[in-house]
């Protein structure tokens, strides 16, 4: 059987991660409701602000601001977002320091050349980081929903953590622990990360009774 869900073969990450007991529980379950392509957003600056906009506040609350600031560029270019007043910006519910990093990242998108399709993770986030406001969550979101990159875990993530938590049972996390559940799960990190931000959306955790 093919797993083809919402514009992607999973099956060779599906059949790597059912090696995980735990992960094959959420696979049957959530499997067929992920996609890897739900945010995404071609202009690379746009979907950078998007992410900024995501930094530090819930899922539901970035769905809002992010649809009011896309109405407010709606049609207008990125040379035009440089050019509004950053009170307008601030208007549609981003902070006065989420707006000045929404416009580092789209002067930065308007003058480089860099090859973010050829270079490395480590590459990009060598470039990135350089960037005022922009940590290494935003970047390895960036790799994930935006670049497509498959094998990023973001340790840094508490929805991905409480999920682990939820899922294995386990009350302290520990580094060694987390970091011999990424190897396990790669080269599909991305997928796994997926499939437990699904989890805890949806309350649904493992049970082995199930």
């Amino acid at each position: 059987m093919v797993a083809f869900f919402l514009g992607m073969d999973y099956t060779l990450a599906f059949e790597h991660l059912n090696k995980d007991p735990i992960m094959a529980f959420l696979i049957k379950k959530l499997g067929s409701e992920i996609d890897l392509y739900d945010r995404n957003e071609e202009d690379l600056a746009r979907a950078f602000s998007n992410l900024i906009i995501e930094q530090q506040i819930s899922f539901k609350a970035a769905i809002t601001v992010k649809k009011r600031f896309a109405n407010l560029i709606e049609n207008i270019s990125n040379k035009d977002i440089l050019n509004l007043n950053n009170d307008k910006i601030q208007s549609v519910g981003i902070s006065f320091r989420k707006v000045e990093y929404i416009k580092n990242i789209i002067k930065y998108f308007e003058s480089s050349d860099f090859n973010f399709k050829k270079a490395s993770d480590k590459e990009i986030e060598d470039e990135l980081i350089q960037i005022k406001g922009i940590g290494k969550w935003t970047i390895e979101m960036f790799m994930i929903f935006t670049l497509f990159r498959l094998d990023i875990f973001s340790k840094g993530d508490v929805a991905l953590i409480n999920s682990i938590k939820s899922n294995y049972h386990i009350t302290d996390l520990s580094k060694n622990q987390l970091q011999e559940l990424i190897s396990k799960w790669s080269p599909y990190n991305t997928i796994a990360s997926l499939i437990l931000w699904k989890s805890i959306e949806d309350r649904l955790f493992y049970n082995k009774y199930e």
